[in-house]
């Protein structure tokens, strides 16, 4: 008897899509190792590894564009219409591919975050087609005028044919979609315990004071360093391969460690609006320390929600590029609601792939 295959498609955009949904595919193989697990992402394989522990299928495809940004802030409008009228052209080019890779490995089941081709894709081949997101790329695209609106429908049109999506916290209504259901917040375990790190990397400062600094895959060029001279009793860490050697700053080379790994043994979180980041540090109740950002309409959902559900402080552009980081002494703020999000997203998603399965 052949191995039920599962395909996870996932925007082509930044690392926050990947390593959501990297979680659920590690769950998965957790709970039924004998799924066959295939990735279709241009992310690098070792960011999927740095989460899935077993065997899998790495596809390099991309199947939508997301935002093209230059880092983790900068993005370019023009060239990212450009590029998703080009997807929109070539769909039917796309999808032929991978409906005969799908019928060839007998896939059962697609889940999606958040490419929307891949529900025609499901079409096609005659299987179910699940998504999880807390957004749809219509949601960001529809905010940005006339220019988009084309794109925006073409998008909505395939939303609308998906057959289930979990809707992740932290989301905006995600209307598009036929059927929705709520589920908790996915996310990555630490694997070390803190006494391991804290002897591993000579980390001798209090918890209050070892700040982490993330600001995903793509980073940050401008991150203004200097500022930690004045922070010589604390101590930083940080994944940016381009941050400069400080005598308080560790900066952690290799794959086999991940900012959630980190998140435990630090009072704070230093981070830009992105799901991932926050949904880890709320599954851990870190606190997080957040800069704004304009012109993407998830950032503020994403920061509306870290308002109500995490310890947090909000600060402004200006005063993360120009200030002096007075930011880091001051308290975090209380959640301003007593709800409890659920936690559980990632557990759930992977019971119910596990489910459909042993139905099928």
């Amino acid at each position: 008897m052949s191995r039920p295959v599962l395909y996870l498609a996932i925007t082509n955009h930044g690392f926050g899509h990947a390593v959501r949904m990297a979680t659920v595919a590690s769950q998965v193989q957790k709970l039924n190792p004998d799924i066959l697990l295939v990735v279709v992402t241009t992310a690098p394989r070792w960011l999927l590894e740095s989460y899935i522990e077993g065997d899998f299928i790495h596809r390099l495809r991309a199947f939508d564009v997301g935002v093209i940004q230059s880092d983790s802030l900068t993005m370019d409008l023009g060239a990212t219409l450009e590029s998703m009228k080009e997807y929109c052209q070539k769909e039917a080019e796309i999808v032929a591919g991978e409906v005969n890779f799908i019928r060839l490995n007998k896939v059962g089941l697609i889940l999606a975050d958040i490419p929307a081709m891949a529900s025609t894709i499901a079409q096609k081949a005659d299987i179910p087609c699940w998504m999880m997101s807390n957004f749809g790329w219509d949601f960001i695209y529809q905010a940005w005028g006339d220019d988009f609106q084309e794109v925006t429908h073409w998008l909505r049109s395939r939303y609308e044919k998906v057959e289930r999506l979990f809707r992740l916290p932290l989301a905006e209504d995600m209307s598009s979609f036929p059927l929705l259901e709520d589920v908790g917040l996915t996310g990555g375990n630490p694997r070390y315990s803190c006494e391991v790190l804290r002897d591993k990397f000579e980390l001798i400062k209090p918890k209050e004071k070892t700040v982490l600094l993330t600001f995903g895959g793509l980073g940050l060029e401008a991150i203004p360093y200097e500022n930690l001279a004045s922070f010589s009793d604390w101590q930083f860490i940080t994944f940016a391969k381009n941050a400069p050697d400080l005598p308080n700053l560790l900066r952690i080379d290799g794959h086999s460690l991940r900012p959630v790994d980190f998140m435990p043994v630090c009072g704070k979180v230093v981070s830009k609006p992105g799901y991932s980041t926050f949904a880890e540090s709320l599954r851990l109740d870190v606190p997080v320390i957040s800069i704004t950002r304009d012109g993407f309409a998830e950032a503020q959902i994403l920061l509306d929600g870290l308002r109500n559900y995490g310890y947090h402080r909000i600060v402004n552009y200006a005063d993360f590029f120009e200030g002096n980081w007075d930011f880091l002494k001051q308290d975090a703020i209380a959640p301003l609601t007593n709800n409890k999000l659920d936690k559980n997203g990632t557990e759930f998603i992977a019971q119910e792939i596990v489910n459909f399965f042993s139905k099928s």
